[in-house]
């Protein structure tokens, strides 16, 4: 009732409106090109249970003041992607951390799968290896963690079918993170994953590499299964192809990512902190991978690599992987349409938000 009073009283005392004029007609709309950059670190912490590691609890404590000394600097990474993150002190390393978003990959006990077995997996399982693990069980979670700044609106992960040796301790595989970055439009799809590894599975070489290609395969599906369309798409993790063309090599050719340390090693797409050297083949350097992929209306390059928690002379180090940090450029186009004045509404309105649970803030 007093806002109304309010509109009556000001209808009383307002001056006679004024004879319409012709309208002008509004400028056409400017495209104008906007950018940001996001950083994205990914790293395998060695979060290894005891005995099959010591004295990781404080590693993975002083992981976490390290990310919040980089923070405190104004350098910390937008997103990082953790693997090898099994024991309970990921925790204390993401509260340490200062990351508002967290989210986890699949549990021990999911077994999500995509798609139907390929053909030439038929028998894989029925050639267990129960000498070195295979068939005794999960007796740990996939171990991936996506830590942002930025809000996690979904999350999506996958159990992998397949393993060899000793990984299939651990209910590895894949999960996609949903983020909404301040001022791209849209969203951004993160995956996260963590790959069967090759000698220290155990495994014979050649089960280690088949199991390793068969979670390619359904790597690959998962991607095209739950990435959004329209929606530009960064790739992480450990993909324990140090050394082997045979599994880098393998669909590449359908990959619907491009490997950033072989998209930076091209003369015309040189990024910052990775040399271009001819032949290097800097993508079977290390274990550690990241992808990029752009999308209709968003572009989406890397511009420069580092490395960060990097191991001494001897490999010590935090873990027995080194941080892979890289930086991206999102590009697109903003239109500005210069439009009339909107009218005074003077009713309050309520905006409602949908609530999550995908993600755990601090």
């Amino acid at each position: 009732m007093f806002l109304e009073a309010i509109a009556l009283v000001a209808t009383a005392t307002a001056a006679p409106p004024a004879v319409p004029q012709a309208a002008e007609a509004l400028p056409p709309p400017v495209a104008q090109t906007a950018s940001t950059e996001v950083s994205v670190l990914t790293y395998n912490v060695k979060g290894l249970p005891w005995p099959f590691a010591r004295g990781r609890a404080a590693a993975l404590r002083e992981i976490g003041r390290e990310l919040a000394a980089l923070r405190a600097e104004g350098r910390q990474p937008d997103i990082v992607l953790i693997q090898e993150g099994f024991r309970g002190e990921v925790a204390d390393l993401v509260k340490a951390s200062g990351y508002r978003y967290w989210a986890q990959g699949p549990t021990r006990s999911d077994r999500e799968r995509a798609g139907a077995p390929p053909a030439e997996a038929r028998d894989f399982r029925s050639r267990r290896e129960f000498r070195v693990g295979e068939g005794w069980g999960k007796f740990a979670n996939a171990g991936l963690h996506v830590l942002s700044d930025a809000p996690i609106t979904d999350v999506a992960d996958i159990a992998y079918r397949y393993c060899a040796g000793f990984d299939c301790l651990a209910n590895k595989g894949a999960m996609l993170a949903r983020i909404a970055l301040p001022q791209v439009p849209g969203e951004i799809d993160v995956v996260n994953t963590h790959l069967n590894s090759k000698r220290a599975s155990r495994a014979s070489l050649k089960r280690s590499l088949e199991a390793h290609n068969l979670q390619v395969e359904e790597l690959l599906t998962f991607i095209s299964s739950h990435r959004a369309a329209g929606a530009p798409l960064l790739v992480g993790g450990d993909f324990n192809v140090k050394g082997s063309a045979a599994r880098y090599d393998h669909l590449a050719d359908v990959r619907p990512y491009k490997v950033v340390s072989e998209f930076c090693s091209a003369p015309t797409n040189a990024c910052e902190g990775q040399p271009v050297q001819p032949g290097a083949q800097p993508w079977l350097r290390s274990q550690d991978l990241q992808g990029f992929e752009a999308a209709p209306a968003v572009d989406v390059r890397p511009v420069r690599v580092d490395t960060v928690f990097a191991r001494n002379a001897s490999g010590v180090g935090l873990s027995d992987h080194d941080g892979y940090l890289v930086r991206y450029r999102l590009t697109w186009t903003a239109t500005t349409v210069q439009a009339a004045p909107a009218p005074i509404d003077i009713h309050p309105q309520v905006r409602k938000g949908m609530g999550r649970s995908v993600s755990f803030t601090y």
